[in-house]
């Protein structure tokens, strides 16, 4: 008969191989894991209005065009300052042409003017005095033609009348000396014959006449006369 202690040992180790066998044929069925609570949904925070300035800023911004490379606007520069200067010398050259063409429209005025008031303004006639100096004086101008009436009327005047004077003046030659729009100044080779009673029969002056023209309202007038 086996020892009870022998047996007991025996069923236990029997115990323990069926319990080991049972494990591994049967596996273990996992247990589902729990689901994670959801997280509340959080509200996207409103974006603040744009500013007018920092709208018109950004507008700007986008709007700015891309600026020239330097090479060009060095040449834009260039180009304006040569257009600037052309216009001006054009302006320039235009306002000398238009003040040629009106001196040499004087040079011919006031020529052609000296010649005709020389003969008139330089000759009279004891016999008619007075119509002699009053056609005289439609030639004159300014302070030159004040100071013929005080001539005429204190000095050759009462002379011509005394020794019956007559003297004819006729130009030989004229030419202009210097010539603006305004004044122009004649060089004139006069003739002068003179009868009086203080010369027997008559005398022949050759004189030289500087007449200083000015362009007025009537004309191309004598505003002076020097003698040479």
């Amino acid at each position: 008969m086996a020892n009870p202690t022998v047996r007991s040992r025996a069923m236990n180790a029997a115990a323990r191989a069926a319990a080991k066998r049972t494990h591994r044929v049967e596996p273990l069925t996992p247990e589902p894991s729990p689901r994670a609570p959801e997280s509340p949904q959080v509200p996207r925070a409103r974006q603040a209005p744009e500013t007018p300035q920092a709208s018109r800023t950004s507008q700007a911004s986008r709007e700015e065009a891309p600026s020239p490379p330097p090479r060009r606007r060095l040449l834009t520069v260039v180009v304006g300052a040569l257009l600037v200067v052309g216009l001006v010398a054009a302006s320039v050259l235009g306002w000398q042409y238009a003040q040629e063409r009106r001196t040499e429209s004087a040079r011919s005025g006031a020529l052609t003017a000296a010649r005709t008031a020389a003969p008139v303004v330089l000759s009279y006639d004891y016999r008619h005095l007075d119509r002699d100096f009053a056609r005289a004086r439609t030639h004159l101008t300014g302070h030159f033609r004040d100071e013929y009436g005080k001539t005429t009327t204190s000095v050759v005047g009462p002379t011509a009348k005394k020794y019956h004077g007559v003297v004819n003046a006729t130009v030989a030659a004229a030419s202009v000396a210097s010539a603006s729009p305004d004044r122009v100044t004649v060089l004139l080779f006069v003739n002068q014959v003179t009868r009086s009673t203080q010369v027997s029969g008559s005398r022949l002056d050759l004189n030289r006449v500087r007449m200083t023209m000015n362009h007025t309202s009537e004309g191309w007038q004598v505003s002076a006369v020097d003698a040479l």
